[in-house]
């Protein structure tokens, strides 16, 4: 299946053809430089948030996490609420923006099956327009960000997107080793000249066995936003999409508007919560169950003088009975916060 038209692909095939030698092209940089006075009595218009509080017009940032974890989950919820102006998870969009996310990995079927989900229980649609998917699995060949005749016909493409998600590096940059920094360098340009025409763009990344961003650390360095998508300790396979969200690299925002929380895609929708409320809830959990202490360190990776401190704040709550609890007893349900 092609989902270029014939015009279209005409029209690509075109503009590589047209495109001069890189030799014939070069011409002299021109540079202006920009005295103290200059710069501070310049009008500069004011720097939107596209999705509050990571996601800055004109923005660059990435999301990494360890594979199968819901990366393409969390930027496709992402996609359709800075597309149709909603919310998703704890994050809100200040109005509708024009969207493409660009997929290296997912089958087209699948790609589908996971935007229907999205549209049957989403309060708001996109305008028509306003949220494009160029999936590789759907093209003549693969696509290569390191590679100039490609970025080119992806400009086509591209066409008045204000954001734009490459959904993965892996997949979408064959320009050399991952952990070599000169490989990213053709990317970080293209990424840097969407910037300039007024384009975020957000990278979707792999992490490695260490649990970092696989590669080169060098990518961070034009980044305002890194995601660390994180394994809560007691995570099983078939919890499906369920991580910690950390921000690593928060440009521009800090306090509360920084805070790790956990979020779950469950039957009903997603579910986000603190940390600490998510750490409680694991307590509470393990301590009725009969669990000491020691085993709750050993299961969920908490501390032991912090699960000590969790019970005894479970307790004056009335969240947990003072003394010992028998595994017989019965799960007290901990409220915490929720939010689709």
């Amino acid at each position: 299946m092609n989902a270029f038209s014939k015009d279209a692909r005409n029209a690509v095939e075109l503009a590589i053809s047209n495109t001069p030698p890189a030799k014939a092209e070069a011409k002299p940089l021109s540079l202006v430089a920009f005295s103290c006075a200059e710069l501070l009595a310049m009008s500069l218009p004011e720097r939107e948030v596209i999705l509050t509080p990571w996601l800055p017009e004109k923005g660059l940032t990435m999301v990494y996490g360890p594979r199968g974890i819901g990366k393409t989950h969390l930027l496709m919820g992402c996609a359709w609420a800075i597309a149709s102006g909603g919310k998703f998870l704890a994050w809100k969009a200040s109005k509708p923006r024009k969207v493409l996310i660009i997929d290296g990995e997912m089958p087209g079927q699948v790609l589908q099956e996971r935007l229907a989900t999205i549209a049957r229980d989403a309060q708001h649609e996109p305008s028509p327009g306003f949220l494009k998917f160029l999936p590789m699995d759907m093209q003549e060949r693969g696509l290569d960000l390191a590679n100039e005749a490609d970025q080119i016909a992806l400009e086509i493409v591209i066409d008045d997107a204000d954001v734009i998600i490459v959904d993965n590096i892996s997949t979408l940059s064959q320009g050399g080793r991952e952990n070599e920094g000169e490989s990213w360098l053709p990317v970080q340009q293209w990424a840097l000249l969407q910037r300039r025409a007024g384009r975020s763009v957000i990278f979707v990344h792999h992490a490695g066995k260490g649990g970092q961003q696989r590669g080169t650390s060098r990518r961070e360095d034009v980044l305002d936003t890194v995601i660390a998508l994180r394994a809560p300790q007691d995570h099983e396979a078939e919890n499906g999409a369920r991580f910690e969200v950390h921000f690593e690299k928060n440009r521009g925002f800090y306090g509360d508007d920084a805070k790790p929380f956990e979020a779950s895609l469950t039957p009903t929708g997603w579910t986000v919560r603190d940390i600490a409320d998510a750490d409680m809830a694991k307590v509470i959990k393990l301590t009725l169950e009969g669990l000491t202490v020691r085993e709750i360190e050993d299961e969920t990776g908490i501390k032991k003088s912090r699960v000590s401190r969790i019970q005894n704040k479970a307790r004056e709550a009335g969240l947990l009975p003072n003394g010992n609890v028998n595994s017989d007893a019965k799960l007290i349900n901990h409220p915490g916060t929720s939010h689709e």
